[in-house]
Order: C-alpha cells, then sequence, then structure tokens
C-alpha cells in the first residue's frame, strides 16, 4: 500500500511538472517553437481576396493580411522559411489553438468568444457586414431580404448578425450556407440565392475577380461592425507582445497604410482591377491608437 501511495504521489508531482513546463512552453512557446524548426507556418485562406487568397496553380498566397504576417515574420523571426497552409473560416482556430498554425493571416473577427479561444494582434482592419446582389435583382435593402434565401459562408460572423436581425425583427432569411466564400458568391450568382452577406472588402473582392463584376453591386445598412486582426496561440504572451510590437512599428512609419492601399485602392491581380476601397476614419484611428478590442466593443 505504501509503495502503491508513493508511486502515485509521484504521479502526481510528475503529472504536476509536466503540466508547469506545458504551461511555460505554451507562455512564450511559439517563437522558441519558430526557432527550433527553422519556419513559420501561416494560415491562409485560398478564397477571401483582398485579405488572403491563392493566385494560379502554383498555390502563391497574397493579400493584405497576408503581406502583413509576412511583414511581422521577417521582422521577429527573420531567418524563418515561412510555410503557408490553406484554412477556413471553421479550422482556423482548432488549427491555431493545437500548435499547427504560428500565426492566423486570414480575415478572422475578433470577438469575446474567441478570445477564450486563441489570441488576436491589435486589430489591422475594421469590416462592415453587408449584402451583395445581382444588379437585376431589384434588392437594395435589408428589409427586401425578408422571405428569401440568403447565402453566407460556414463559420462567419455574418451568419450569427442574420440570425440576431432574424429575431429581432420576427422576420425569416432562409440561408444557405457555402464551405468558402466563392460558394457562397456562387449560390447567389446561379440565382439560388437573392443576397450573399459577408464582410464588404471580401465581397468587393470576390466581386473583381468575379465573371461580370458589373453584375453586382454591394448594397443596403451594415448589419454590423468587425475589428479583424491576425491571430495566434492564447497565453503566449511574448510572441503577442512582438507581433503587436512589429504591427506599431509598421503602423508608426506609415508602411502599413501603404500595404492597405497595395490592396484595398490600387489594380490588384489576377485581374488587376481596382477595389476602390480608401482607408476608413475608423481604421485610421485605430492606426493613430492601436488596440485589440473585440466585436463587442463596437457594439456598445
Amino acid at each position: 500500500m505504501k509503495t502503491s501511495l508513493k508511486t502515485l504521489a509521484a504521479a502526481m508531482l510528475l503529472a504536476l511538472a509536466c503540466g508547469s513546463a506545458a504551461a511555460q512552453q505554451a507562455a512564450g512557446g511559439t517563437l522558441d517553437k519558430i526557432k527550433a524548426s527553422g519556419k513559420a507556418v501561416l494560415g491562409v485562406r485560398e478564397a477571401s481576396p483582398p485579405m488572403a487568397y491563392m493566385l494560379g496553380a502554383g498555390e502563391k498566397y497574397v493579400g493584405y493580411h497576408v503581406e502583413l504576417c509576412e511583414r511581422v515574420l521577417k521582422d521577429i523571426a527573420p531567418q524563418a522559411r515561412l510555410e503557408y497552409m490553406a484554412v477556413t473560416a471553421q479550422n482556423t482556430i482548432p488549427l491555431v489553438q493545437n500548435g499547427t498554425l504560428d500565426i492566423g493571416c486570414g480575415p478572422t473577427t475578433n470577438n469575446t468568444a474567441r478570445q477564450q479561444q486563441v489570441a488576436f494582434a491589435l486589430t489591422t482592419y475594421v469590416s462592415e457586414v453587408r449584402m451583395a446582389t445581382r444588379v437585376d435583382s431589384g434588392i437594395a435593402t435589408l428589409d427586401q431580404l425578408a422571405g428569401r434565401n440568403v447565402s453566407a459562408s460556414t463559420g462567419t460572423t455574418a451568419v450569427q448578425l442574420l440570425r440576431k436581425r432574424e429575431r429581432a425583427l420576427n422576420v425569416s432569411y432562409p440561408m444557405m450556407l457555402g464551405k468558402d466564400h466563392l460558394e457562397s458568391f456562387l449560390l447567389m450568382e446561379s440565382g439560388r440565392a437573392d443576397a450573399f452577406v459577408l464582410d464588404d472588402n471580401l465581397l468587393a473582392g470576390i466581386i473583381a475577380n468575379s465573371k461580370n463584376p458589373a453584375a453586382y453591386r454591394i448594397v443596403g445598412e451594415p448589419l454590423g461592425s468587425e475589428p479583424i486582426a491576425l491571430l495566434f496561440r492564447k497565453d503566449d504572451p511574448a510572441f503577442k507582445t512582438a507581433v503587436d510590437d512589429a504591427l506599431r512599428r509598421l503602423m508608426k512609419s506609415g508602411e502599413l497604410e501603404k500595404i492597405y492601399n497595395r490592396w484595398f485602392v490600387a489594380p490588384i491581380p489576377p485581374k488587376n482591377t481596382s477595389l476602390n476601397l480608401p482607408m476608413s476614419a475608423a481604421l485610421r484611428q485605430l492606426i493613430a491608437e492601436p488596440n485589440d478590442k473585440p466585436l463587442e466593443a463596437y457594439a456598445k
């Protein structure tokens, strides 16, 4: 019995020690992991222009948040090789949590629920959730959507905002969920859905790269404003500090605004069309006074 108790006690102490070691590793582990492996793994999207998307068959990933990730990592881990992994809205957070991704570079909304799972960098974009429709649909307001099919992408906050509006106004928006933004756009493009709801910047990018950009427009009042940010493992203050400091340097130097204009104002590939979305007053204020406040702070 004494031997068993000693064995049990030793096992418990070992478990506590391992837990403590794991906690210490988690506290500053990402920079160490990148240094040890010689690479940094970036989570990117295949179809979320201009924030993150794939160009051609060569699997080259580009976009505003992809470039920000690249610039940040070049600053904080200059020797690391950058490895890109295609992710979706649904699997980004789990892959960050389990350490598969070192940093998420897609257009992810920072909200309080997600802050329980991952950490977010300083806000680098503020989007408005709006709807895209076909020009010939005659739809110009959210009120006209009642009872009509609406497409949205699985795992996005657009779905939550539509559900919230349904409850508040006692209306129904029959929802058709696409696995990604291109599939959601196709539902609207093909006429199966009357509107596609998503962040305005992503809508603009998808429309600009569609077969007939002139056939679609972004209309209606915003369902909400959302802070968009890079994300990484929670409880890793060293990595968050490094990323945030790198972003502050880009903001202060004016380089972040140049990167923004390259993706939102200048013509972008593959069709060399411009989104014509100048930097908003909200984002300019965030560059002047950076913060990582969640969505809920914007709703107040």
